[in-house]
């Protein structure tokens, strides 16, 4: 640890010039407990870049943590490239998004690296697309996706569009640590860098580029104009207002009515203080705006719009659907598309994460799909898709899935895209609409044929440094014991992705994942039924992810409840 006192007194002194911070800093005076939760390490650089709560300290985001991150990413790429290296940057709506990525275009554009920048908000998804379109060696973009607005944070992306690999982060990472914050930082003005071409502003010509790549992934658009599907969408205050309303006009969706509270962008997210379309909060104004005219479909994107969420109106009231099972409608609905109008690509592929519900398989499967499973983090699903491409079968691949409301349709960017999301899901709910059925009508006929699977996500939240280490003990008490049942069902077996080893109860021999290691453990219980423990890696949380499979949902609901149950008692947590 840190001296956690001399680096807040060094702090007072470097940042004599910056008015906010120095007001924080002493409005923290004498306060240990504060004190030692700001300066207690540094602000972490992983494969996710970095994200944190906004504030004065070497554990929060501010412009020193982000200045020394990109003076660490400068030094990285200046000695793993040789000759002219560019980079792209871009920016969400969340509070001092506009002016950290500024500040990091200046460390850019000192330190001999070009800078394509984007003049205003725009998609996580559009910056994969720049990264790769204009050959840049590296991007990021500042947001913290789905946090509360007191966070912000900051992704990295490698050459091929997705974000850095693990080995790329801790090399990375390594460049970081070595680099002063106030001392060891070059730094241009912007202006200045304008005028000498340092930094160039990302024109109209790439982001049209974008929404073209996007619309050619339509697959029967002509539904999207006979249907006349009524949408209400909200961008909860961030990226998405512009790029969304612009791809459902070029398909033909005409009525878009947009939340007006949440239309503009606004860091502080005052009518969702937590942006995340996973959540009923997040609906409540659409839901309230569609009493004054029903709509077929709610969409709501999240501040980077990255992740896409979905309600449908059940005949009673707006129901949410989960990420799971728009990943089973997309499966069902694009590789049905694909095998009536005869286009089913060759070896077709399916990417998920592992934490992701087993049914889109079971769906894959009777579409001659293959599904394959990949960890948490859809980096991964992004270098998988960029070796297709390598082989030459990029078509191969169909969609990318992560239950926490990822998806990816096409080959246009490497990253989790709610633009072709919101495209997609509008699209197959017209083609649905014009068959006389709704999503949740089509969801209940896919549980009807497969069995009814119920996937929830439980979240236990551990704040600080003693949080932090309550994690790794309960991660570390799980690996020392396995219980043998759960929910009265016998475990079949115990993957734990740390060391690649799954091991098998029935005295099968042990096999390996071919994954890279990740701190997670899984529990294979019977019938497709089963239980996954990971800590997250942009929050202090620790995620259960539990999979419960009945012949119907109301037996499902059953398990779950008792798999929840025994795997609380399990880690010790309420």
């Amino acid at each position: 640890m840190h001296d956690v006192n001399e680096l807040y007194d060094l702090w007072k002194i470097k940042c004599i010039n910056d008015s906010a911070l120095m007001e924080e800093l002493k409005s923290i005076e004498g306060n240990d407990a504060e004190i030692v939760e700001r300066f207690y390490k540094n602000l972490e650089f992983g494969t996710a870049g970095l994200r944190g709560i906004l504030g004065a300290g070497t554990n929060r985001m501010n412009v020193h943590t982000v200045n020394q991150s990109t003076q660490g990413l400068c030094s990285f790429l200046n000695d793993k490239y040789k000759g002219d290296i560019s980079v792209a940057i871009a920016f969400d709506s969340r509070n001092n998004s506009y002016i950290f990525a500024k500040s990091a275009a200046g460390v850019f554009a000192a330190n001999g690296i070009k800078v394509h920048f984007f003049q205003e908000l725009v998609p996580t998804p559009m910056l994969s697309f720049a990264v790769r379109n204009l050959g840049c060696k590296s991007g990021i973009i500042i947001t913290a996706s789905h946090n509360p607005a007191e966070y912000n944070g900051y992704k990295c992306y490698s050459p091929q569009g997705y974000q850095m690999t693990d080995d790329e982060a801790k090399e990375t990472y390594e460049y970081i640590q070595k680099t002063d914050m106030f001392d060891d930082i070059k730094k241009m003005d912007f202006d200045e860098a304008l005028e000498t071409g340092m930094i160039e502003l990302v024109g109209d010509g790439l982001i049209e580029d974008y929404y073209k790549r996007v619309h050619s992934c339509a697959i029967s658009a002509k539904d999207c104009i006979t249907a006349g599907l009524k949408v209400i969408f909200t961008p909860l205050n961030g990226a998405g207002n512009k790029p969304v309303r612009e791809i459902l006009k070029r398909i033909g969706i005409k009525d878009v009515r947009v939340v007006k509270e949440q239309q503009d962008p606004n860091g502080n997210f005052p009518t969702c203080p937590y942006p995340n379309p996973e959540i009923r909060q997040a609906f409540e104004r659409a839901i309230k705006l569609a009493k004054t005219g029903n709509a077929d479909l709610l969409i709501a994107t999240d501040p980077d719009c990255d992740r896409m969420g979905t309600a449908v109106f059940d005949g009673s009231e707006y129901k949410l659907l989960s990420g799971n099972e728009v990943g089973a409608l997309f499966t069902q609905y694009i590789l049905s598309q694909y095998k009536e109008k005869g286009i089913m690509p060759d070896n077709p592929i399916v990417l998920k994460s592992i934490v992701t519900s087993t049914l889109i398989e079971k769906i894959a499967k009777r579409y001659g799909a293959r599904t394959i499973s990949l960890l948490t983090g859809f980096k991964y699903i992004g270098e998988y898709i960029t070796e297709l491409e390598k082989e030459g079968i990029e078509n191969s691949f169909i969609i990318g899935i992560e239950e926490s409301y990822g998806y990816l349709i096409g080959t246009h960017a490497r990253d989790k895209d709610a633009v072709v999301a919101s495209m997609l899901v509008c699209e197959m709910a017209s083609y649905y609409k014009n068959l006389g059925k709704t999503l949740i009508d089509v969801m209940n006929d896919i549980y009807n044929e497969y069995g009814a699977y119920l996937n929830k996500v439980e979240n236990f939240t551990f704040q600080g440094a003693a949080g932090m280490k309550e994690m790794s003990g309960i991660m570390s008490g799980l690996r020392c014991s396995s219980p043998d049942t759960i929910a009265g069902l016998p475990v079949l077996s115990v993957t734990d992705y740390e060391t690649g080893d799954r091991v098998y109860t029935n005295g099968r021999a042990p096999v390996k994942t071919g994954l890279p290691s990740s701190n997670v453990i899984s529990y294979e219980l019977p019938n497709g039924s089963q239980a996954m423990i990971r800590p997250s890696g942009t929050e202090p949380k620790i995620k259960i992810y539990i999979t419960a499979c009945e012949s119907e949902m109301e037996k499902a609901q059953i398990l779950y409840n008792e798999i929840s149950d025994d795997l609380k008692k399990l880690m010790k947590v309420n």
